[in-house]
């Protein structure tokens, strides 16, 4: 007898108008001080931008509405890259100002999570120098007390160079719960399109890069 499967669905998003926002930095050398830092954005529902403002958002919004059946988005989930623990708060303040011009009827619900790739720590299993599994989450005892942040590997590779990506949470106006925001997280390491299997961090953040590098090329030309 013949079965119905279930449709693969992304938590978090799947049942609500959402917006994915990826945003990431290329930064030049210090020996090379004629290269500038480039920033860039991208969208689930837009093309990329190299400008982070209110102009580009509120167009991404409008597009949102348009392509979506004239609905509007519940909530904004951004993904920041390049951010240190020190600049946390500065960064929150500017994303919430940003924000705020965008609040329709105050029913926005802003997501604020920043990734961070360097100076992490390397997790192996218990007893053994191979890596955790792919797909495993670390949220107690190496993690911050109070703030809410998690490491997660979500991607299979060697010995001792499988990396764990250190997630923070800035700012969950959606509440949603560890497991969900987790496994949200997760499934965005699955949505790169250059990859077969996750990659090693969520997928906004890697096109993001893949822009910032691809305007850095284009001005060295």
């Amino acid at each position: 007898m013949l079965t119905l499967g279930q449709t693969p669905s992304i938590p978090v998003v799947s049942k609500v108008p959402t917006i994915i926002l990826g945003m990431g930095a290329l930064f030049g050398f210090p020996e090379q001080s004629d290269v500038p830092s480039i920033a860039a954005m991208i969208l689930s529902s837009k093309p990329v931008s190299d400008k982070v403002d209110d102009g580009i958002m509120k167009e991404a919004l409008l597009d949102f509405y348009t392509s979506s059946g004239k609905r509007k988005p519940d909530q904004i989930i951004i993904f920041r890259d390049g951010v240190s623990e020190s600049q946390f708060n500065q960064v929150l303040i500017k994303l919430l100002r940003l924000a705020s011009s965008l609040m329709i009827s105050g029913t926005l619900k802003i997501v604020v999570i920043v990734v961070r790739k360097t100076i992490i720590p390397s997790f192996f299993q218990k007893g053994s120098p191979h890596n955790v599994l792919h797909g495993t989450v670390i949220d107690n005892k190496v993690c911050h007390p109070k703030n809410n942040d998690f490491y997660l590997g979500t991607h299979a590779g060697m010995i001792r160079i499988m990396r764990q990506i250190h997630y923070h949470v800035l700012l969950d106006q959606a509440g949603f719960s560890a497991d969900n925001l987790q496994e949200f997280v997760h499934s965005l390491s699955y949505m790169y399109q250059r990859s077969t299997t996750a990659i090693f961090v969520v997928a906004p953040i890697c096109y993001a890069h893949s822009v910032a590098s691809q305007l850095g090329a284009i001005y060295e030309d």
